[in-house]
């Protein structure tokens, strides 16, 4: 089949309109995103119309060194090539013995030292559910306040001391936490935070499940993002950027917490071996090059930045992140509330105030995405009402290019501000918010 798009404009207009026939409703970023991209390397991607976008969204993550990273492409043709299979389901084979030695250098070294790996379906999902069924197998724990899992999401900043006063019986068979809320508006989580879970769970022995699907592979940084707070997970959560753009979930997890098998299934596709060779050249392509260190340095950079338009424009609030996951949250006066991180209105945090309600801005978010694509720049939105603009640039981006992307969201925001007529004074400082991110 011929992806160069051939037929002209009539041809290439016809790919999104088939789609809005043949496809759900839902389609998220195909809504937001109209575009058809037929060609793209590193982070830039080019349309059936022949215009060319720089890529700050990297698969929602999951492209840590960009499009067809030379690489990656490498690993792949390598498998391809030598005749081995491409689904592999429980087998022991050369390219998942090479991937799980290459992910065990990478992992933090007191949880390395006693690590043991559980492939499962290819996302992070089936990932998530793999590591519930294991600590509630590990630890024999399966309801908590009338629900079966056993397993409770801890989102800062809830402290929830009322899970840990119970008695061994009625103990959670396990916490899971992110150390930076992607999704729910790019929160990062502060490490004394985290570090005040892990002694709770500890103390308990309860298991910590850290979700690191979007936040892993120096994405924030450091190659994980609990290594930030010095906290060792009893279990981890990997998907999206492990597969070195392809689907690929794993679980990692302390030897003591095998207990045989946790559920009887956990995947078909569990075998990849595309995905393992592309996951083993991402991995090392990383650690080699100490790209978490990039970002780390480059992200600092691009956050003083950013953070200077909300001196600049009163429809910018907060803006936040670690490394290179970064958040820069939209307001409006007249608008409904933000309530901060996802969770704070149910269960508010034992030693410290959530932070302050802020005006979501979601018509203005969505105005910013489209005067991005006009320019030429691709980004995500996130948050509970859609008004964070996402940056997720791969961590191969150039300072020209991380110039490039500033220049281009400053100049969305000013046009959609324009539109809502919300320029503020110079001297009005960043919400409240901020008080609480590291």
């Amino acid at each position: 089949m011929d992806y160069g798009v051939p037929g002209g404009r009539t041809a290439r207009e016809g790919f999104p309109r088939r789609q809005s026939v043949r496809e759900a409703a839902a389609r998220t970023y195909a809504r937001a995103l109209p575009i058809v991209p037929v060609r793209a390397r590193g982070m830039t991607i080019e349309g059936a119309d022949g215009r060319r976008y720089l890529d700050c969204l990297s698969g929602a993550g999951a492209l840590a060194l960009g499009h067809n990273h030379p690489v990656v492409l490498e690993a792949i043709r390598k498998v391809l090539d030598s005749g081995a299979p491409l689904n592999s389901l429980d087998l022991a084979t050369p390219v998942k013995d090479a991937f799980v030695t290459e992910l065990f250098h990478t992992l933090p070294p007191r949880l390395a030292d006693r690590a043991r790996v559980r492939f499962c379906g290819p996302t992070g999902s089936d990932a998530l559910r793999t590591a519930v069924e294991l600590v509630r197998a590990a630890t024999g724990r399966h309801d908590l306040e009338g629900r079966d899992t056993g397993v409770v999401h801890l989102a800062y900043p809830q402290d929830r001391p009322d899970l840990f006063r119970a008695d061994a019986a009625a103990l959670p068979a396990g916490v899971i936490v992110e150390p930076v809320q992607g999704e729910g508006g790019v929160f990062p989580t502060p490490d004394d935070w985290l570090r005040r879970v892990r002694q709770a769970t500890s103390d308990r022995s309860v298991p910590l499940i850290a979700d690191e699907i979007q936040t892993g592979v120096g994405r924030t940084g450091t190659f994980w993002a609990v290594e930030h707070s010095g906290v060792t997970p009893d279990v981890m959560v990997l998907s999206e950027a492990i597969g070195g753009s392809l689907p690929l979930a794993v679980v990692v997890y302390r030897d003591d917490l095998d207990y045989g098998e946790p559920a009887p299934h956990t995947g078909t596709f569990r075998g990849n071996q595309l995905a393992m060779a592309a996951g083993t050249a991402t991995l090392a392509h990383v650690r080699e090059n100490l790209l978490a260190e990039r970002a780390s340095v480059l992200g600092a950079r691009m956050l003083d930045q950013l953070r200077s338009l909300s001196r600049e424009f009163a429809c910018v609030g907060d803006v936040r992140g670690r490394g290179l996951m970064i958040g820069v949250e939209l307001v409006d006066p007249a608008g409904e509330s933000e309530p901060g991180p996802p969770g704070t209105e149910e269960h508010p945090m034992a030693e410290e105030p959530p932070p302050a309600e802020q005006p979501a801005a979601r018509e203005l978010s969505a105005m910013v995405q489209q005067e991005c694509l006009r320019r030429g720049l691709i980004v995500g939105l996130g948050g509970r009402h859609a008004n964070v603009v996402r940056l997720l640039p791969p961590l191969t981006i150039t300072d020209e290019q991380a110039a490039a992307v500033l220049g281009r969201l400053t100049d969305a925001i000013r046009a959609a501000a324009r539109c809502h007529q919300g320029m503020k004074t110079p001297q009005r400082g960043r919400t409240s918010a901020s008080r609480h991110m590291p």
